[in-house]
């Protein structure tokens, strides 16, 4: 259950970075000309949508760990969040309408593009979020039974006796 709950996350955070990163690499290409335009938020977004297609790819192999990455997990959801924060300051002062309201997403405008972008960057944040959650969850649950399984009164390998 776990595992299938595992994957089903990595593809989520998968499929959510390669739509930022699509969106995002658009807009650059449409600035790459500009010289004062605010390109360093695109572009934060952009490596952190980059690393995370990297990360959930080699996460999808199987055997590769499972649930003992979720502090890679907690730091890739703050970069998201910070992502999303980043994006949504950018937004803001244009004449988009409100940042949250996300119903024409399937349009083809710029504003529509911009909150699409948004709007998958906090997915993705989220994303990271409850698979962390989950990975904390499933390390903990595992490491009480596995206390709980350790025959009494015998010393682990690593201890010192008492010579």
């Amino acid at each position: 259950m776990e595992r299938i709950l595992s994957i089903c996350l990595r593809i989520g955070e998968l499929a959510f970075a390669a739509v930022v990163a699509a969106l995002s690499g658009e807009y650059l290409h449409l600035v790459r000309s500009i010289p004062n335009s605010s390109k360093g938020r695109f572009i934060y977004a952009e490596v952190i949508a980059a690393i995370s297609i990297l990360l959930a790819l080699f996460w999808l192999i199987p055997f590769s760990g499972g649930f003992i990455h979720w502090p890679v997990d907690v730091l890739l959801s703050a970069g998201w969040f910070a992502a999303f924060g980043l994006l949504v300051k950018f937004i803001g002062p244009r004449n988009c309408g409100s940042i949250w309201n996300w119903s024409n997403l399937t349009q083809k405008s710029t504003c529509e593009k911009w909150k699409a972008d948004v709007a998958f960057s906090l997915l993705s944040a989220i994303f990271w979020l409850v698979s962390a959650l989950v990975g904390i969850w499933f390390v903990h649950r595992h490491n009480r039974t596995r206390r709980a399984d350790a025959p009494i009164g015998r010393r682990r390998w690593y201890r010192r006796h008492r010579v």
